[in-house]
């Protein structure tokens, strides 16, 4: 999902592992999985809170992101990924969620695969048809055989998965040669966590501006999105995702960084500025020979 930018940070204190929940937190991930909080008291994560979250959080999800409810998929981000690749034969959807990028790839003449480790999610999408076929699986392992797609895409699906570097390497194992990577993230730079808009009222006259948080340093929070729903993000550089990405032979293209869509701008017209501060990064990469 596109990190929202007045997300309230919370943090997990249990130190059973078990989670809890209090806003106005935010916990930096150590080395082994441990959250620090602000006074740097060590709590344990359980290695599965990512599914565990969006378990919970589907119905929120599916509510509020498909089937024409979410402006920047209606409007951005489905019409993208459809111009990007209408007809390509067998397309891999990694993280389908709902299997509304599917839907909309297989009405072009795609034969789409979506992927999600979330049950609830694939129930969801097999009951809303169109086509797709759908598996219950994380990013790593995919469970597929060597070269068995044309393309595959990812949509704002990265934040929330671990193993980078071993995700990264199964789309390009299951990509055949000459294959197409459609990959989608929050605005790395743009949508750090701890980014959002100033109103800065000490100077005159008043300035409006987007404050960019800790770019550089890989980090690990769980944010409240909305009362009551706590989504898990991953933070890299976009260097980190280049570079794995060219170890694996997935080699860059393109790359879009669209400015928000009307709808959403009109959502909040009191920032005035938001056009021009992306919220999406859409690279496409090939598979080349190594």
């Amino acid at each position: 999902m596109i990190r929202e930018p007045h997300a309230v940070p919370t943090t997990v204190i249990k130190p059973t592992g078990e989670v809890e929940y209090v806003v106005d937190r935010i916990f930096d991930v150590g080395p082994h999985g441990e959250l620090h909080n602000p006074n740097r008291s060590v709590f344990g994560v359980s290695g599965d809170l990512s599914r565990r979250l969006w378990e919970e959080h589907a119905e929120w999800w599916i509510d509020g992101f498909t089937d024409g409810a979410d402006p920047e998929y209606e409007d951005q981000i489905i019409p993208l990924v459809v111009s990007e690749l209408a007809g390509v034969p067998e397309v891999l959807d990694i993280g389908t969620g709902d299997g509304q990028i599917a839907r909309a790839l297989t009405a072009t003449g795609c034969t789409v695969t979506g992927v999600d480790p979330t049950s609830a999610q694939i129930s969801v999408a097999a009951q809303r048809g169109g086509g797709p076929r759908y598996v219950q699986a994380g990013a790593f392992p995919l469970p597929f055989g060597d070269e068995s797609f044309d393309a595959a895409l990812a949509c704002l699906v990265f934040e929330h998965i671990d193993d980078v570097d071993g995700a990264i390497s199964e789309v390009a194992r299951v990509l055949r040669p000459g294959g197409k990577f459609n990959f989608l993230l929050n605005h790395p730079l743009l949508q750090t966590p701890d980014s959002g808009w100033i109103d800065d009222h000490m100077v005159e006259p008043p300035e409006q501006y987007w404050r960019i948080g800790n770019y550089l340093d890989e980090a690990e929070t769980i944010e409240q999105v909305e009362l009551g729903v706590h989504i898990r993000f991953l933070h890299r550089p976009l260097s980190r995702y280049l570079n794995v990405l060219a170890e694996n032979g997935l080699l860059l293209e393109h790359m879009d960084e669209p400015a928000p869509p009307e709808r959403f701008l009109a959502q909040a017209p009191e920032y005035f500025e938001a056009a021009s501060v992306p919220r999406l990064l859409h690279l496409r990469l090939r598979k080349v020979a190594r």
